[in-house]
């Protein structure tokens, strides 16, 4: 495959507002299909996964791999719940990943057909304004830039210093964002601000106080005046995350705002951590 023009002059738009989380548009759903047969699947060797996947039978009329066996793809591609489009998405990189297939790329060269699915399905997902992305053969949540910056960066920097335990509470609380069909609101909540409270712990070296305690005990664990900020932030995730009240349930956006919030907080611990010779 040659690089397209666009590809080859650079010319990419900007990522589309996200819009759609709770749904899989019918230009994502055409896309999977057309993305699988440029790794190299035939038609049936993706009726093979929609049919695992999809738990329906393939139609025994349907021998030919196209039109028909094509269009019986297309079909169920388009009648199944949106959030297991996402499902056929991941099997179909395990798929590729498993079998190391590898394809032509645009320039001629060999590169591995999972890597290439990963680059396209992504590109959809940002051209269509879908809140999902792949990484790591998982679909997981996507925010704007700075939020995944501010997740995935926090995780990183966690880490790098060892607080393996305070990086996995901000990996499951991406996760519980991540959850089909529907987001686990009030455990991303709780993740997020586990993860947070975990990692002042470890900077002052007390590990029982809550998050709320740290902040009072300790002046100079964060600039004021956003500890008064992380103060009354740890006083809602208490709230929304664990003594929930009937009628006041989180909304996704809020959660979304505590893991971005947590993750960012997350990532300057650990550069204290780091410049630090002990706790505070």
């Amino acid at each position: 495959m040659a690089d397209r023009f666009s590809k080859r002059y650079g010319y990419n738009p900007p990522d589309a507002e996200i819009t759609v989380r709770q749904d899989a548009p019918q230009d994502l759903r055409s896309a999977v299909v057309d993305i699988a047969y440029e790794c190299g699947f035939r038609p049936s060797d993706l009726r093979q996964i929609l049919s695992r996947v999809l738990r329906v039978a393939p139609n025994p009329q349907n021998w030919s791999e196209r039109p028909n066996i094509d269009g019986e793809n297309r079909q169920n591609m388009d009648e199944c719940a949106w959030y297991r489009v996402y499902d056929v998405i991941e099997a179909m990189y395990e798929r590729l990943h498993m079998s190391g297939r590898q394809i032509t790329g645009r320039s001629n060269e060999a590169i591995l057909a999972s890597s290439y699915f990963v680059e396209e399905i992504n590109a959809v997902f940002r051209e269509k304004g879908i809140g999902w992305q792949l990484v790591d053969g998982v679909i997981e949540v996507r925010g704007e830039e700075s939020f995944e910056e501010s997740v995935h960066g926090g995780r990183e920097a966690l880490e790098e210093v060892g607080r393996t335990t305070a990086a996995r509470e901000l990996h499951e609380a991406l996760r519980d964002l991540s959850r089909r069909p529907e987001a686990d609101i009030t455990g991303a909540v709780q993740h997020a601000m586990a993860a947070l409270e975990c990692a002042a712990r470890d900077a002052v070296g007390d590990q029982k106080a809550t998050l709320g305690e740290l902040i009072k005990r300790y002046p100079d664990l964060f600039p004021k005046p956003l500890d008064q900020a992380l103060e009354k932030a740890w006083g809602y995730s208490s709230e929304a995350g664990r003594h929930l009240k009937e009628g006041k349930a989180p909304e996704f956006e809020e959660a979304e705002l505590i893991v971005g919030v947590s993750g960012t907080v997350c990532r300057y611990l650990a550069r204290k951590i780091k410049t630090e010779k002990g706790p505070f």
